[in-house]
């Protein structure tokens, strides 16, 4: 039987059932394309380019990609990646669900694994996110035993859901070993603006924040200027901030992307919620290693944190999920 027809007949047989089970493409490398609207230096989207340049390292797939991308220009470069056949497209939609959603219907026979707020779309849109509320309850911990103000300032891009449970995560966890601890919270309109987050930070700062949750790229720049402390999110920024960085939630995007490709391969790819093997159980994120703050967190902090952290993985300790806007508490 041709490809064409096992296509055909598959799409069929898929369809009926209200699943797309794609051709088995083992024997050859799988076409990905990536599509971000931002940078692929940002935080976010990096995880996923380092996760598919690995795969494409190992010779399982081929790996093109447009940053950068406009929300108004989104649904064009999802079309022309489409066309020209490659069979797995990976992105974020976040500001483009509409017409995301509405090129998946229009290509049937190519997989889509988005980034996205919303559910799964049978038969060939899946979506992830990172559930990393884990770890960042864990850093919430180190923070709130670290502060000598009392005082965390938090900057973020936007309040949306996949932003509000980090925050809340972090800030549950600063509360289970400080009471005491007060937060500033400020968005700033931007997945992407450094002097802004910076400058968002210094405000913080001077109003007596000792400890800053950076979730954008700009606050950490903040904090080693005026000789504070800060605390990551999606990537391990210690190397380029070894005095100011005490750790990071980190997330890692391999458990998904590779669940994904091996799916196209085997021709299994279906509509399903990938936001699961983000999650600690899974290693899709994670507590970053100390490195330069080895000796500088107390002993006791820590054994609180690995206690828990043990909990977690060990499914005694659920990190409560609240995608509500979190707000100042001073």
């Amino acid at each position: 039987m041709t490809l064409s027809r096992r296509l055909l007949l598959g799409t069929s047989l898929a369809l009926s059932a209200g699943l797309l089970h794609l051709p088995a493409l083992a024997q050859a490398k799988l076409k990905v394309a990536g599509i971000y609207t931002v940078p692929v230096e940002q935080q976010w989207v990096s995880r996923i380019h380092k996760a598919l340049n690995a795969a494409k390292d190992r010779g399982e797939i081929e790996y093109v990609f447009s940053e950068n991308v406009a929300n108004a220009d989104y649904e064009r470069v999802m079309r022309q990646y489409s066309e020209a056949g490659h069979q797995l497209i990976i992105g974020e939609v976040f500001g483009v669900e509409a017409a995301a959603r509405r090129v998946a219907r229009d290509y049937p026979k190519t997989a889509y694994l988005m980034g996205s707020s919303g559910k799964p779309q049978a038969p060939n849109f899946s979506v992830f996110d990172n559930y990393i509320q884990e770890p960042a309850y864990l850093t919430g911990m180190i923070a709130g035993g670290m502060t000598k103000t009392n005082q965390i300032g938090m900057v973020g891009g936007y309040p949306i859901p996949e932003v509000n449970r980090l925050m809340h995560a972090f800030m549950d966890g600063a509360r289970e070993i400080n009471p005491k601890v007060q937060f500033t919270v400020t968005f700033i309109g931007s997945w992407f603006d450094p002097p802004k987050a910076k400058e968002a930070a210094f405000a913080m700062i001077d109003k007596g924040a000792d400890i800053l949750y950076a979730e954008r790229f700009g606050v950490s720049d903040a904090a080693k200027e005026r000789g504070k402390l800060a605390i990551g999110n999606v990537i391990d920024t210690q190397p380029q901030y070894p005095d100011t960085v005490i750790a990071s939630a980190l997330w890692n995007m391999e458990p998904t992307v590779d669940r994904a490709i091996a799916q196209v391969k085997a021709g299994k790819f279906t509509a399903e919620d990938y936001g699961q093997y983000s999650m600690m159980k899974y290693k899709g994120s994670e507590l970053s290693k100390l490195g330069t703050f080895e000796s500088k967190v107390p002993a006791d902090l820590m054994a609180k944190v690995r206690a828990k952290e043990k909990a977690i993985l060990d499914g005694k300790f659920t990190v409560k999920v609240n995608d509500s806007e979190p707000k100042s508490t001073r």
